[in-house]
């Protein structure tokens, strides 16, 4: 089998997993593997400001994933050049609908292609990786979805596990 010229993946893939803090004896607990799986994910992202991955488990089973970028029928941000929120100077975190991957956050992509493809994310764990919050909208469809937990390892490494019946039983704008 060949290979273009420019396919240096692998190279760059083993370097990283060669630096992966385990001995050869050690196994990543079940938390841990699907964490890196959401952190693989991100990095489909078509998102120029931040890499998002998310990926939904049953039973210990990945039924779907997803990242952050446009609609399936729009350009993203790397085929256009720029960011939208960036040549207009839009803090992050603020004014979501104004982004192309308003509505395509990694969390509501992972759940919209779960349904479908006929897979029901009723008691399953969702697990994300990357930025430091998930927005009230992300969080609504999570838990209209009947997920169970959210595992978010975000980009600085702090980890939060939410159980969303005792987590997100009062809406986020409640809290002050």
């Amino acid at each position: 089998m060949t290979k273009p010229a420019d396919f240096n993946f692998s190279t760059k893939l083993l370097q990283w997993c060669s630096n992966f803090p385990l001995s050869e004896t050690e196994r990543p607990n079940w938390d841990e593997y699907f964490l890196l799986v959401a952190f693989m994910v991100s990095r489909r992202s078509s998102c120029l400001r931040r890499k998002v991955g998310a990926v939904i488990v049953k039973d210990k089973d990945i039924i779907s994933s997803g990242y952050n970028g446009a609609p399936t029928p729009q350009k993203n941000c790397i085929e256009i050049g720029n960011c939208y929120r960036d040549r207009h100077g839009i803090k992050s975190g603020t004014q979501l609908e104004r982004c192309r991957a308003s509505g395509s956050h990694a969390e509501s992509n992972a759940i919209a292609l779960a349904a479908k493809n006929g897979h029901s994310t009723q008691n399953a764990t969702l697990y994300l990786y990357g930025h430091s919050f998930i927005c009230n909208v992300c969080r609504g469809i999570i838990a209209n979805s009947r997920i169970k937990r959210v595992f978010h390892l975000s980009e600085e490494g702090n980890v939060k596990i939410f159980d969303i019946k005792e987590d997100w039983a009062i809406n986020s704008l409640d809290v002050e």
